[in-house]
């Protein structure tokens, strides 16, 4: 019997993930070097497997020469950062898991909100029943967008995420979103419009901070590409750090491997 990891909702239509949700007990291991995966259950009985896939994108879409010119890559939405084992990083290697994403975006400054993320868990967040352990509900999406990917995959406008965990007996959230654009390209609307709603540049690697934000105003966000989405239900208490337990937690993550590009090594496939 498999042993589930995390649950993903997929568009087959745009052949991206809506969302992908796990549970965060604490980061273990360091990055696997693993190969991406497909999701075989996806495809119709008798297909033989055979690339290109109907309903999900594949390790030649993201090599193309198409997608090169476009500047993104494999980005994860449970990112292997946030997974306590092996067996769990290796499972977030499916690219039903992953959305094309800008690569500075990716790298930079998305990366930077994953690792802060992570950072905030650790020190906030227990289980219910056991203040001892680590434990947070994370959801990671991405909004559909106008361009494509190898004239298959859609590439998303947005990407959001929100956690929900338990801390001084009440659950407390925060949320994230941002744009998915080029941020190497200074110059350029949409970076400078970012900036303009709260997001702070990093004028040493050109990177946008990305500000949290409260559950409900996700939700508002969000509403309007899925009228009445709701993501956790009573867990709207925004959680301030000046007023939460904070747990002493001495980790040395070293470099961020999760962030690292490893596309230049899989796509001679």
């Amino acid at each position: 019997m498999s042993n589930y990891t995390f649950a993903t909702l997929y568009d087959t239509a745009n052949r991206i993930p809506v969302f992908s949700a796990y549970e965060y007990t604490g980061v273990g291991e360091r990055r696997p070097g693993e190969r991406w995966k497909i999701e075989r259950q996806l495809e119709p009985s008798g297909a033989d497997m055979k690339v290109p896939f109907v309903h999900q994108a594949s390790n030649r879409d993201y090599c193309s020469s198409d997608t090169k010119n476009k500047q993104v890559d494999r980005g994860h939405l449970f990112p292997s950062s946030h997974a306590n084992n092996n067996n769990t990083k290796k499972s977030t290697f499916t690219l039903t898991n992953a959305v094309p994403q800008k690569k500075s975006f990716n790298s930079g400054s998305w990366c930077d909100m994953e690792n802060k993320v992570r950072d905030l868990m650790n020190k906030h967040c227990r289980h219910k029943e056991d203040n001892n352990r680590t434990s947070a509900y994370v959801l990671t999406g991405a909004v559909p967008g106008t361009d494509t990917m190898n004239d298959r995959v859609n590439i998303p406008s947005y990407m959001w995420t929100a956690f929900c965990c338990y801390n001084r007996n009440s659950w407390v959230s925060q949320a994230h979103w941002a744009e998915n654009v080029d941020e190497k390209n200074v110059p350029g609307s949409s970076r400078d419009e970012r900036h303009a709603k709260g997001g702070k540049k990093n004028k040493k690697n050109n990177q946008i901070g990305i500000p949290s934000i409260s559950l409900e105003q996700l939700h508002q966000i969000l509403s309007t590409f899925w009228p009445n989405i709701q993501l956790f239900a009573n867990c709207t208490n925004i959680l301030n750090e000046s007023s939460l337990l904070g747990i002493n937690t001495e980790h040395d993550y070293g470099q961020d491997e999760s962030c690292k590009e490893m596309d230049a090594k899989q796509c001679s496939e």
